[in-house]
């Protein structure tokens, strides 16, 4: 398993919102691995399955029985998209850039969503393995962390 690393510009520009833990406490696990430097993903003790995003029962045993466990940050591309307009005032001068679908074969092939680190042009192959790299905002208030993903 290749190392998180940080990647050398920052995604997150100001003027967008910081990504905080849900108020319900559902997802804290989550954040909480990404400022570690962890990927702590939902996984169901009743089916031994794990899933994404948090829910407070299992999507596929319907348990009630759910805790967090780290996983690789390792995947395929699963799909894409280049996003040449911006979604938000903060990302008027930023663009284009990649959004990448990943499947995480060592948790059940779940997916989750993410930044592509890398120049906007860069080939992308569905099935090509990525891996996960951390962008980590300790002086932020909240302090937090990102998920990003390169090849």
């Amino acid at each position: 398993m290749n190392s998180p690393t940080t990647p050398s510009d920052s995604y997150l520009l100001p003027g967008l919102p910081k990504p905080v833990a849900s108020r319900d406490g559902l997802d804290t696990a989550y954040w909480d691995g990404l400022r570690d430097g962890r990927l702590c993903l939902q996984f169901c003790n009743g089916c031994g399955k794990f899933q994404w995003g948090p829910e407070w029962v299992c999507h596929r045993c319907h348990s009630f029985d759910l805790t967090y466990k780290d996983t690789p940050a390792e995947g395929i591309l699963y799909s894409h998209q280049r996003v040449w307009h911006p979604v938000h005032p903060a990302l008027a001068d930023q663009g284009p850039y990649v959004i990448v679908l990943v499947e995480l074969p060592a948790a059940d092939g779940v997916r989750i969503v993410g930044n592509l680190v890398g120049g906007p042009h860069q080939e992308l192959v569905i099935g090509a393995p990525v891996h996960g790299v951390f962008e980590h905002h300790p002086d932020d208030e909240p302090a937090f962390s990102l998920l990003h993903w390169k090849f």
